[in-house]
């Protein structure tokens, strides 16, 4: 199991400098290996074999090139089997239906981090504080927030500079032991969960919960002056620079925001359950269609639902996906389908006259099409059998406080609810 952790550094302008330089000249080594690998047929080998082949090439480098020679044997392999990470990055996308193109050269402002692998790292206190010391750089004070278990090896880290000028190092811990799951038979009806996702509503599960979405309003708000702003600036000037980090910085605050808010809500459900279901999204379609595209670019489902996964594997809690489709149509009672226009925000069946809040019966379709999957069949055990609730509690995107807030099974009385 992979994990990583991630601090802030506290480097003084002269570590910065340092820094800079060495992220510059791995960028440099990175285009000439680039160009060095395109000249290798194909039929030469493996993608691996290839990249291998122009990283065997860095003694001889060495030898003219004395920059190379104040990077840390590992970062300069690090720089260039970056290649095959990223033609392996390109084969996915294109895999998932992205148009895609072949690697480019990398500018001073596209390659942003570089990495130490097994080795040339560690902790150290000096002067009362921790400092990240690396082999070749220096003791750079770092912010640490969280301690790494003894019992867990740091097997990378790799050192990132945010366009806000910020420097941030990720711990990479791998083989990290994956906690045993309870068997299927065993989990009780109020272990399991299925989680329909939207816009107003960011996620409306079957325990009756409804967490509205995250309101970035004020800050999209700030960043489109800044913007204006930027446009005025003669461009790549002194103002212009500095107006520049501002933009970035309102992106790297609403990025924040969101992710904290994904963070929180993800590890809530793999906490509190031992079986989750959502329902796997298409939004590369959904990013494409004509409407409605900014707001479905802003609820980023995909890393809702990658945090998720990985946090369920990280508490021992099952994960599915299951298909979308009809997941509103269908009514979770007898499962006849009816066609329901997205102004219409209550289901009522006219089967079996059935009526629910039209997101909370999606999410009872979710969660019984992820007991389908797992191979779990429709019993007194499951809520398939079991009475529906009868209201909703709407929970606001700011009372999502910590991992596993109370507040997310009984809401305080600021939540409202609805019958």
């Amino acid at each position: 199991m992979h994990y990583a952790y991630r601090f802030r550094l506290k480097p003084t302008a002269k570590q910065r400098e340092l820094l800079d330089y060495h992220r510059d000249t791995c960028r440099q080594l990175y285009n000439h290996a680039l160009n060095e690998f395109e000249q290798i047929p194909e039929s030469a080998g493996t993608l691996n074999q290839r990249v291998r082949q122009v990283r065997d090439q860095l003694t001889d480098l060495k030898d003219w090139w004395d920059e190379l020679n104040d990077l840390y044997s590992t970062v300069a392999q690090a720089a260039v089997m970056r290649i095959e990470d990223s033609i392996k990055a390109l084969s996915e996308l294109k895999e998932r239906g992205y148009d895609v193109g072949s690697l480019n050269w990398k500018a001073p402002s596209d390659f942003r981090s570089f990495t130490y692998v097994q080795s040339g790292f560690e902790f150290d206190k000096k002067n009362g504080q921790t400092v990240l010391s690396l082999s070749k750089l220096v003791d750079i004070p770092i912010e640490c927030h969280r301690q790494i278990p003894d019992e867990e090896t740091v097997k990378e880290v790799t050192l990132k500079k945010e366009p806000t000028g910020e420097w941030y190092a990720s711990f990479a811990v791998d083989d990290k032991e994956e906690p045993p799951k309870p068997s299927l038979e065993e989990i009780d009806a109020d272990e399991m969960v299925g989680i329909d996702v939207g816009i107003l509503k960011y996620a409306h599960d079957t325990d009756g919960t409804a967490v509205v979405s995250l309101d970035l309003a004020v800050e999209r708000d700030r960043l489109e002056r800044e913007q204006r702003n930027l446009s005025r600036k003669e461009h790549r000037s002194n103002n212009w620079e500095k107006q520049r980090q501002t933009v970035a910085e309102c992106h790297q605050q609403i990025k924040r925001k969101r992710r904290d808010f994904l963070h929180k809500l993800s590890n809530y459900y793999a906490q509190e359950y031992e079986l989750v279901a959502v329902e796997g999204l298409d939004v590369k379609d959904m990013l494409e269609s004509p409407g409605n595209s900014r707001n479905t670019a802003s609820a980023v489902w995909n890393t809702f639902t990658e945090m998720l996964e990985y946090k369920c594997e990280r508490e021992g809690t099952y994960f599915v996906e299951v298909e979308p489709e009809g997941t509103t149509k269908e009514c979770a009672n007898c499962g006849v389908e009816t066609d329901k226009p997205l102004w219409v925000r209550e289901h009522s069946c006219p089967a079996c006259g059935f009526e629910a809040d039209r997101d909370a019966n999606a999410a009872w379709n979710i969660l019984l099409r992820g007991l389908s999957e797992l191979g779990v069949g429709h019993s007194e055990d499951t809520p398939v059998e079991t009475a529906f609730p009868t209201g909703t509690a709407v929970v606001p995107a700011k009372r999502v406080l910590e991992a596993g807030s109370p507040c997310l099974k009984e809401p305080p009385k600021a939540a409202s609810r609805q019958g």
